[in-house]
C-alpha cells in the first residue's frame, strides 16, 4: 500500500475554501431533512451522520482478512497503542483546561475544552490507515488500533468524558453531561461501531468477484462523502463565523487545537521509543496517539450540540493539524525506511 496522503490534505483545504466561498449548500444540508413515507410517516435522513456511515462502511471493508489473524497472534503493539490512545485525553486536556484558566475568559475556556474533550475521546480516525501506508508503517497495528478503538468507544467515550467533566463550569458541564448520555444512549454504537463491523463482516462473507465490485463503489463513494462531510462541518462552523466574526475565539480554537494534537503525537513518540518498538510499529502508534476521528466529533456536536456551531471550529483546526502531522511523520519515516 502506497498512497499519498497530500492530494487529500489539499482536497480538505479545497472544501474549507469551498464552505467560506459557497456555504449555503452545506448549510441546507446540515438541516433537518427527512423521506416521506406515507401513512407510514417520514424516515429521519441526517446527512452527516449517513456521511460519517459511509466513510466507517468503507474502512471496514478495506481491512485485510489475513491482518485479523495476525493481530490476534500478536496483541502487544496493539494493546500499548489503545492504552496511549485513551490515556492521552487525561493528560493533554487537563494541561489545555489549566493554560485557559490563566486567560481573561469569563468561563475559563470551557467551550474550547469542551470542543478538545469530544475530539481527543472519539477512536482513533480510520483515514490513519492511509498515512500509516505512506509512511512505511505496520499496516496490521493500525488496523487493530482502528477497530479496536471503535470497537470500544460505546464504552471508553463516555468514560473518558466523565472523566474530564469536572473541568468545566457551568452549562458547559450540563451540556457536555447531556452529550454523554446521547453517546450512551447509541450515538458511538449505531453512528461510529455498526457501520465498520458491517464492512468488516461484508469483506469477510462476500466472494471475492463481489467484494472487488463492491469495493470499487463504496470506496470513491466514501472519498467524496468524506469530503462532503468536512464540507458540511466546515459551513456549520464558518457559517456563523461569517455572520458574527470572532477572530480571537478563531485565533484560540487554532491555538488550543494545534497544542493538544502535536501535544498527543509527541507522547505517542515518546512511548514508543520508551517501548523500543520497531520503525514500523512505533509510526502506526504514533498516528493513532494523534489522529483522532473528528467528524465523528463534528457529527457529535452537530446531534447534541445544535446551539453552538462555535464549537466545531476546534474540530475543524484539529482535523487540518493532525493532517498536516500525518504528513511530516509520515515523510520523515518514509525517508527513513528507503535509506
Amino acid at each position: 500500500m502506497n498512497k499519498q496522503p497530500s492530494p487529500r490534505g489539499r482536497a480538505v483545504v479545497l472544501a474549507y475554501a469551498a464552505a467560506l466561498l459557497l456555504p449555503e449548500p452545506g448549510l441546507w444540508l446540515r438541516g433537518a431533512h427527512s423521506l416521506p413515507l406515507g401513512a407510514a410517516g417520514a424516515l429521519p435522513l441526517p446527512t452527516a451522520q449517513l456521511l460519517l456511515g459511509l466513510v466507517l462502511l468503507s474502512a471496514g471493508l478495506q481491512v485485510p482478512s489475513r491482518a485479523l489473524g495476525s493481530l490476534l497472534r500478536h496483541p502487544t503493539a496493539v494493546l500499548a497503542g489503545l492504552a496511549l490512545h485513551l490515556a492521552i485525553p487525561l493528560l493533554a486536556v487537563p494541561a489545555v483546561a489549566f493554560l485557559l484558566r490563566c486567560t481573561p475568559d469569563t468561563d475559563g475556556g470551557s467551550g474550547l475544552v469542551t470542543a478538545m474533550i469530544l475530539i481527543v475521546a472519539m477512536p482513533v480516525a480510520a483515514g490513519a490507515t492511509v498515512w500509516t501506508g505512506g509512511g512505511a508503517g505496520d499496516q496490521p497495528t493500525m488496523v487493530g488500533l482502528v477497530l479496536a478503538s471503535t470497537l470500544l468507544s460505546p464504552v471508553t467515550v463516555p468514560l473518558i468524558i466523565g472523566a474530564l467533566l469536572p473541568l468545566l463550569s457551568g452549562g458547559y458541564a450540563r451540556t457536555l453531561a447531556a452529550a454523554e448520555h446521547t453517546i450512551e444512549g447509541g450515538f458511538a454504537l449505531a453512528g461510529v461501531v455498526l457501520p465498520c463491523a458491517v464492512g468488516v463482516l461484508c469483506r469477510l462473507a462476500l466472494p471475492a468477484p463481489w467484494l472487488s465490485r463492491v469495493l470499487g463503489a463504496v470506496v470513491p463513494a466514501a472519498v467524496v462523502g468524506s469530503l462532503v462531510l468536512t464540507y458540511v462541518n466546515a459551513c456549520g462552523a464558518l457559517g456563523s463565523f461569517l455572520t458574527r466574526p470572532r477572530l480571537l475565539l478563531t485565533a484560540a480554537a487554532l491555538g488550543v487545537a494545534t497544542s493538544v494534537c502535536l501535544l498527543s503525537f509527541a507522547v505517542g513518540r515518546w512511548a514508543t521509543r520508551l517501548l523500543r518498538l520497531d520503525s514500523p510499529t512505533a509510526s502506526s502508534v504514533t498516528l493513532a496517539c494523534g489522529m483522532n476521528n473528528s467528524s465523528a466529533s463534528a457529527v457529535l456536536i452537530t446531534s447534541a450540540l445544535p446551539g453552538k456551531p462555535h464549537l466545531l471550529l476546534p474540530v475543524l483546526a484539529y482535523g487540518l493539524v493532525q493532517k498536516t502531522a500525518a504528513g511530516r511523520l509520515v515523510r520523515r519515516r518514509g525517508s527513513g525506511a528507503r535509506r
